[in-house]
């Protein structure tokens, strides 16, 4: 496993959790970072995208203003800061290695997948 992501678990609508994402075996730090999500009977969406210096961040507009995502090079480690949370939100979240160093929304440039840890929100 190359990536490995943590944080998911159950919690009530409007609450907060915080996902981590991070690297083994290899160095994603030059690599743009990013979130997807796939929920129930759905396709895997993009959330967000981060760039290799954090310099740049891109949001799915249904997560704008609620989710933030960061990252930690010298930890290897890509986080999602997901507030207000909703029922819509229930996934199962992805991090995902660009092929690039900027950040992509875009599954096809994805170099490395994680695996998935699931996030439900009650209602």
């Amino acid at each position: 496993v190359q990536l490995q992501a943590s944080g998911g678990g159950l919690v009530q609508t409007g609450g907060s959790l915080r996902l981590s994402c991070t690297a083994s075996k290899r160095t994603f730090r030059n690599n743009g970072m990013g979130w997807f999500r796939q929920a129930p009977g759905k396709e895997r969406e993009f959330v967000a995208t981060i760039s290799w210096n954090g310099g740049s961040t891109n949001y799915a507009e249904s997560v704008k203003g609620r989710f933030t995502i960061s990252r930690d090079n010298a930890k290897d480690t890509v986080y999602l800061q997901m507030n207000s949370l909703s029922p819509e939100d229930t996934a199962v979240y992805y991090c995902a290695a660009s092929r690039y160093a900027s950040g992509t929304s875009q599954a096809g440039n994805i170099a490395y997948w994680g695996q998935g840890t699931l996030v439900t929100v009650s209602s």
